[in-house]
Formats: structure tokens, C-alpha cells, sequence
């Protein structure tokens, strides 16, 4: 079972281990949010569910599944609405955390007059995720602590993954370039699209030469061809102006 996998089968593995229902019309509800794979009905069931059960201990995993639904449909405003839900019910929460990083990341343009204050807001909860995780309880005895410690890893990584990007929108090349090589290094399956995202830190910091390199060593993934494609152009016309 590959990690990010493992990580998913975690969100709901923790389901009723922690914490118990308080009825049984709650936890069909929850098992209906569980068993959803249209992100939209998923979303709607999460805000019918918290309208019913508003004192649930789940709220928290609800949010947390509503958020990962919207990313599904690069629908960022509602990644970090409901990311911030998941987090006001559940101050722990890392996994919105990183979202909800990630997301004000993305989002944020150079001229934007609130750029600063988002991509504060985003620094923050990446670091505060990065703290969370690696102290993060197992939620499930039948995974081992093997398995679960490269979960945190994973965290891990995607919090350095999200400072790299808010360095990049700085324009603080060589910061995003640490955070990015720690984000491709601690876990053992690295986010694929973070090489690409180092690659053109090192291009942007005018080291072309080891934005090649990170390129030629990228594992092989068919839909991100295009993307490695277009970033190994840019760093050798990079290479070609510096001869």
C-alpha cells in the first residue's frame, strides 16, 4: 500500500476509534460522508450533517473530508473555508492545516493588497502542522508504527512543500529551494509535482544547471510530462543566456 494511500485510508480509519456517535441517525450520517465520491454531494453532506448534529465530536473529520473534497474540485475558496471549520473544531487538526497552507499559496499574487497577510497566515499554519504531526497519535492499531511514522513524514514534507511555495511567491528563491529539497527528501514517496516545483526554484535563483539535474532524476509520471517538459525548457534557455 503506497503511503499517500495509507494516508487517505487513515482520515477514515479514525472514525469511531478516538470517539463514539452519540446516536445511530449520527453515525449513518457519517457513514454516508465516509462512503461519498462525488465531491459536491460529499460537501453537502458534511453541511447537513453539521446543521443536524451541531455538538458532534466528528466535526472536526467532517470539515476535514468537505475540504479534501473542494481540493478535489480546485475549488480553493472552499478549501479554506472549510479548512478553517475543521481547524476552529479541532485546533490540532494538521491535515486542514496543510490545505489550507497550500491553498493561500496558490492563490496568492504578487499584487494582491492582502498578499502579505495571507501568505503570513499560510507560514503559520504550515509551521504550527510540521509541529502537530510527528507527535501525531496512531488512530489505528492495525497499522504499523513503521507505516505510521512515514505518514508523519509525509506531513512533514508537505509542510515544507507549502513554506517552499509561499518562498517562491516571496520571490525568496533560496528559501523555497531548502524547503523544497526537505520536502522531496524526508518522506519516501515525495509530492511528484514538488520536484518540478524545486526545479524551477533553482531556475529562478539562476542555477540552471541543478534545475536539470533535479529533472533528470524525477521519477517517471506520464501526467506531469508536460510540466517537467516545459520547466527543463526554461532552465537550459536559462543556461544558454548565462554561457
Amino acid at each position: 500500500m503506497k503511503t499517500r494511500i495509507l494516508a487517505a485510508f487513515l482520515a477514515v480509519a479514525a472514525l469511531g476509534l478516538a470517539q463514539k456517535v452519540k446516536s445511530k441517525s449520527e453515525g449513518e450520517a457519517l457513514q454516508a460522508i465516509q462512503s461519498e465520491q462525488d465531491p459536491t454531494a460529499l460537501m453537502a453532506k458534511v453541511d447537513a450533517f453539521v446543521a443536524k448534529f451541531a455538538d458532534s465530536e466528528f466535526k472536526g473529520w467532517a470539515y476535514t473530508h468537505a475540504a479534501e473534497a473542494a481540493e478535489q474540485k480546485n475549488d480553493g475558496p472552499k478549501v479554506i473555508i472549510y479548512s478553517d471549520l475543521a481547524i476552529e473544531a479541532d485546533p490540532k487538526a494538521y491535515h486542514p492545516m496543510l490545505m489550507e497552507a497550500a491553498e493561500l499559496a496558490r492563490s496568492t499574487r504578487e499584487n494582491d493588497l492582502d498578499k502579505d497577510e495571507k501568505l503570513g497566515k499560510a507560514e503559520k499554519l504550515a509551521k504550527q502542522a510540521m509541529e502537530l504531526a510527528p507527535s501525531a497519535v496512531k488512530p489505528n492499531p492495525q497499522i504499523t508504527d513503521a507505516q505510521w511514522d512515514e505518514v508523519k513524514k509525509e506531513f512533514v514534507g508537505d509542510a515544507h512543500r507549502d513554506l517552499g511555495m509561499i518562498a517562491t511567491v516571496r520571490k525568496k528563491y533560496d528559501v523555497a529551494i531548502a524547503e523544497f529539497k526537505q520536502a522531496v527528501e524526508i518522506p519516501q514517496q515525495p509530492d511528484p509535482p514538488t520536484f518540478i516545483r524545486l526545479a524551477a526554484a533553482y531556475t529562478d535563483n539562476r542555477q540552471p544547471d541543478e534545475a536539470l539535474a533535479v529533472l533528470a532524476k524525477m521519477p517517471p509520471n506520464p501526467q506531469l510530462a508536460p510540466f517537467v517538459e516545459k520547466e527543463k525548457k526554461r532552465a537550459e534557455a536559462m543556461k544558454a543566456l548565462k554561457k
